[in-house]
């Protein structure tokens, strides 16, 4: 097929599988179950606010739904990155090793703590952080000092934690990092803001480090609006459940706190809708899988290539992906089809290109950079049930 055919296909089918003629967009969400109604009771109980039946709910079920010991809700995604981090140790100094291929707030967490991001590449297959390049990285900079802990050659600084992502929804080689984490003395925590209902070797993600974080924007697989979460052992989370509630000591009527704690926590009105979204998350991804299904027959054959899920894993598809076969033949597809009033997107910016991050340490990116120059994200929301 030409390029152009490819595009005009490609319109074509997105329109037909969305069952519109308007702009399509990159990813919108779907409320379509109890969400009113839970959100009219939060409202008609007066308890809007932090504290209230629907937050305990929330955590409950995702606890649950993902199989880890606790859950803790927080306001936002990135609130609970950097929850993560303090909650690992991570100090002012401290290096974290992450991938450049994320969004940019995996990178302003471990700012906020006052440490330094450091990036490794990622693996094509995955579209995550390599446990290859990790560990060749700290073989290079890196040892374990008589205390256990990974200090770099040339100046000490310790490597406190690791932070892959699970790009678009897919798990990152999971087994690999723990691996390497586990011999370097590194804390493991998972970005996994994108892979809510994604799972790997029938785990979910975000359960096999130290921490684990989701995001619930409104771009995600379902919504709160805004709001995130932790997800980690019970003690851990009851420590993050005091510093997220602003570290005070529970009392009938006293005001006391006993360290530095943080507003992190998810409005009672937020967590409702986020119940009723978990009450459809199957159905999402089962219709998301379905999609990606379709892409993929549509695209064999053509020039462009679909990214699929690692083997071994089930993938939510949170975005759906293309690779181009450069950086030219990536800018003439998003030209096109946003033309068209049909919304894509390129990969985000490396990290290490962004001014506040230049500077920062980093191994050989050779993959990541001919990721960036290729892919492309396509429409991807839960797609009307019976549409082709």
């Amino acid at each position: 097929m030409s390029d152009q055919s490819v595009v005009d296909g490609l319109v074509r089918f997105v329109r037909a599988r969305f069952a519109t003629d308007d702009f399509i967009p990159l990813h919108a969400p779907v409320f379509a179950g109890n969400e009113q109604a839970y959100v009219l009771d939060t409202i008609q109980s007066t308890f809007v606010s932090s504290v209230g039946a629907y937050v305990d709910r929330f955590e409950a079920d995702m606890a649950a739904y993902t199989g880890c010991e606790r859950a803790v809700a927080t306001m936002n995604g990135t609130a609970a990155l950097h929850m993560a981090l303090r909650l690992v140790g991570v100090e002012p100094g401290d290096l974290v090793v992450t991938q450049p291929l994320t969004f940019v707030a995996t990178c302003n967490a471990i700012a906020y703590c006052g440490a330094e991001p450091v990036f490794v590449d990622v693996d094509r297959h995955t579209l995550g952080l390599s446990p290859a390049a990790l560990d060749a990285w700290l073989a290079a900079n890196a040892l374990v000092d008589d205390g256990g802990r990974c200090v770099t050659n040339d100046d000490g600084r310790v490597v406190r934690a690791c932070v892959p992502m699970h790009t678009f929804g897919h798990p990152a080689d999971i087994d690999g990092l723990v691996e390497v984490c586990a011999r370097w003395g590194i804390a493991l925590i998972e970005d996994a803001a994108e892979s809510l209902g994604s799972f790997y070797k029938g785990r979910h993600t975000g359960i096999f480090g130290a921490v684990g974080t989701l995001s619930f924007n409104g771009n995600k697989v379902i919504t709160t609006g805004g709001g995130g979460m932790l997800l980690t052992d019970a003690t851990t989370g009851k420590r993050a459940k005091h510093l997220t509630t602003t570290a005070k000591v529970p009392h009938a009527y006293e005001y006391v706190h006993d360290e530095v704690g943080y507003n992190y926590r998810l409005p009672n009105l937020n967590a409702a809708l986020g119940c009723a979204q978990l009450e459809q998350l199957d159905g999402f991804v089962a219709r998301k899988r379905a999609l990606a299904d379709d892409y993929r027959t549509f695209l064999d054959g053509s020039d462009l290539t679909f990214v699929v899920e690692p083997d071994g894993c089930r993938s939510n598809y949170w975005l759906n992906a293309v690779i181009c076969q450069d950086m030219a033949h990536r800018e003439a597809l998003l030209a096109a089809t946003n033309r068209e009033g049909v919304m894509t997107r390129p990969i985000w910016a490396l990290m290490n290109n962004l001014g506040m991050y230049a500077g920062c340490r980093r191994g050989p990116l050779d993959t990541a950079q001919w990721l960036e120059e290729r892919v492309v994200n396509l429409p991807s929301s839960v797609p009307p049930e019976g549409a082709r």
